[in-house]
């Protein structure tokens, strides 16, 4: 078998494109629930469902195929950029028919490698055309376009391919290759590998629609719904430019591409925002006394502006006028956002003071709330309908039910439409736990609707902590509220799930390697200014726990305990925590790859720190007490 499959063609060339995950031979497929195409879910990978059509609106609209969008977005925008790829300092760029041709050889290719119907095209490598050919080709040739995060373990990697019975991988350079060689003998289903790398040699058509284009930047992973709906399906449909970042956007280089880039949209999970945020509070605070005090004034002036045009008030006073000429453009050029008229967030929660500190300089950042199980947004906040804390109003042809609503309206969001998927792949009973018998998709998110129908997302029903005395409490806003009171946070997590009372981990602001993500042990120049400005000379993380620095030490616990003041009840304060030497990552893998917060690997990684809030045999006290 081996000897056939290397003969078959499993080897190494260089390709333009590829991605995608299986399940492993052998595997016993569970039989569909019902008869083809009347079930509301599938986990068969050559499953049918009952198509969830409504009479009017969206929801009415003809079904269509991936190749009848695309030929539609081809006839429409055949001659527009639809990719720009840096190379050798110069953007390479295809149009939307260049782009079409080379899926379709990306697709002939595959099918020559020996991709069978419904079997996986992995795709392991940073965001790129080659990653958007690999997954549009893998789509046409009939086989499923599988997302590998590049920051897995080939025992991840495994797993994927494993799992969608992947017949080709595709991978960007040696370093991704070698996790797929290392694998490859129990990878029964595999053909292929495709190393892709070199340059697109393309002629380039002379025209340019930057004035009819919205333009905007991949650089989320494209294994994550997010990016997927953004940069490759909803780009498609509308014609988009997609400019690929570098590698190390994340790690820094981000702000430079957006402001060579300019886009017109721009989708950022809370951390990018926040980082911005913490970047420009940084730069604000070596400003001359002032230039400070001007920004402090447009600051005013945009927030009370851009809250009264949430209410509906949109005349925009002499003041606010002034300021967008001396602050706001000069800050929106300074992080590439100039021409952006679309800035949204989502994939995890942002907090409060982040969108008011962006709204203050007249930057709306508007939230989108959604699941992978929806294909991406459910709801969604425009520049004429949004307030801050919500995720907006459901989609066009989308339902929302609040299930078992408690007596303030809070019960768990379910979505109903064409957008929820088919099912998980293999997964009969996390399906059935997911969609329930009438079709509703379980989100699992707490959330309530305010009058005007905007939701609001108040907790998640895993992350709730149910205390001993059985208060069941959302930790989110107090996670938030305790890094708003206290700037030198980096991340908090609160603990105490069946204990007598809550606990809290917390991470210091330091400087991130910009080559592997890994956190260091010097402060942030935030976190620096912090420390002087209570007199601290400490510089480095292990200097302030290793003596525990006194200043520092107590203006966190003033700042828990002004949160605990404002506290609903007793069981919601937080009575002890702790400062741990490393803070949170994605190298570490405390974070996920949009930034959210794993709380059973935090959990699992600290359990003997957690452990030892509980072993005191007094009880606290109500003031906060910190652990060394």
């Amino acid at each position: 078998k081996k000897e056939e499959k290397n003969t078959v063609g499993k080897g190494y060339f260089d390709g333009n494109r590829v991605n995608m995950r299986c399940p492993p031979r052998g595997t016993e497929i569970p039989a569909a629930p019902s008869s083809p195409g009347s079930s509301m879910w599938t986990t068969r990978r050559d499953g049918e469902v009952k198509l969830r059509m409504e009479e009017q609106g969206p929801g009415s609209e003809a079904p269509k195929t991936v190749h009848q969008l695309f030929q539609e977005s081809v006839s429409k925008y055949s001659n527009f950029y639809a990719l720009a790829s840096k190379k050798n300092g110069k953007w390479a760029k295809l149009t939307y028919k260049m782009y079409y041709d080379e899926c379709w050889k990306a697709a002939k290719s595959f099918l020559k490698l020996g991709l069978e119907r419904f079997h996986g095209v992995g795709i392991l490598g940073f965001n790129s055309a080659e990653w958007f050919i690999a997954d549009i080709g893998a789509i046409l040739a009939g086989g499923f376009a599988v997302g590998i995060y590049t920051t897995n373990s080939p025992e991840a990697c495994h797993y994927v391919a494993e799992n969608c019975s992947a017949n080709v991988i595709v991978v960007e350079n040696h370093k991704q290759l070698q996790k797929i060689l290392e694998i490859e003998h129990r990878l029964p289903h595999l053909k292929a590998i495709v190393q892709y790398g070199e340059e697109i040699k393309e002629q380039r058509p002379k025209l340019d629609a930057r004035e009819k284009q919205e333009e905007v930047v991949s650089y989320l992973p494209l294994s994550h719904i997010a990016a997927q709906m953004c940069d490759i399906w909803a780009a498609m449909a509308l014609g988009v430019q997609v400019y690929f970042a570098q590698p190390d956007a994340l790690k820094g280089s981000l702000v430079e591409t957006l402001r060579e880039v300019r886009p017109t949209a721009f989708l950022g999970v809370p951390r990018v925002w926040e980082k911005m945020e913490e970047k420009m509070k940084s730069v604000g605070m070596k400003a001359s006394a002032i230039r400070r005090k001007v920004a402090a004034w447009a600051k005013g002036v945009g927030l009370q502006t851009n809250l009264k045009k949430m209410d509906g008030r949109l005349d925009e006073p002499v003041n606010f006028r002034l300021a967008r000429q001396l602050v706001y453009r000069k800050v929106r050029k300074a992080i590439g956002l100039e021409r952006c008229t679309k800035c949204y967030t989502g994939a995890a929660p942002i907090t409060r003071e982040t969108l008011e500190f962006f709204l203050s300089l007249n930057i709306p950042v508007m939230e989108l709330y959604g699941m992978s199980e929806s294909s991406g947004p459910h709801t969604i906040s425009l520049p004429h309908a949004f307030k801050l804390g919500s995720c907006g109003k459901v989609l066009s042809g989308c339902h929302t039910l609040i299930h078992k609503p408690d007596m303030d309206g809070i019960g768990e969001i379910c979505f109903s439409g064409r957008h929820v998927f088919m099912g998980y792949l293999n997964m009969e009973d996390k399906t059935r736990e997911a969609i329930d018998e009438d079709g509703w998709l379980h989100s699992g998110d707490l959330g309530k609707h305010d009058k005007d129908g905007f939701l609001f997302i108040t907790g998640r029903i895993k992350e709730l902590i149910i205390t001993a005395g059985g208060e069941n409490i959302p930790p989110v806003p107090i996670e938030d509220a305790v890094k708003n009171a206290v700037p030198i946070i980096s991340n908090a997590m609160l603990v105490g799930d069946k204990a007598k009372f809550l606990s809290m981990l917390l991470t210091l602001k330091c400087v991130v390697d910009a080559d592997t993500g890994e956190p260091g042990d010097e402060l942030s120049p935030e976190a620096l200014a912090f420390c002087q400005r209570l007199g601290s000379k400490a510089t480095k993380v292990s200097e302030i726990i290793s003596s525990k620095d006194k200043a520092i030490y107590t203006a966190i616990q003033k700042g828990i305990s002004a949160v605990n003041e404002k506290a609903v009840s007793n069981a919601q304060k937080v009575q002890k925590w702790v400062l741990l030497e490393k803070d949170f990552s994605l190298f570490g893998g405390e974070l996920g790859p949009t930034m959210k917060l794993k709380r059973p690997v935090v959990a699992q990684k600290y359990r003997d720190r957690i452990a030892q809030f509980y072993t005191d045999t007094e009880p606290p006290s109500g003031e906060p007490s910190a652990r060394p």
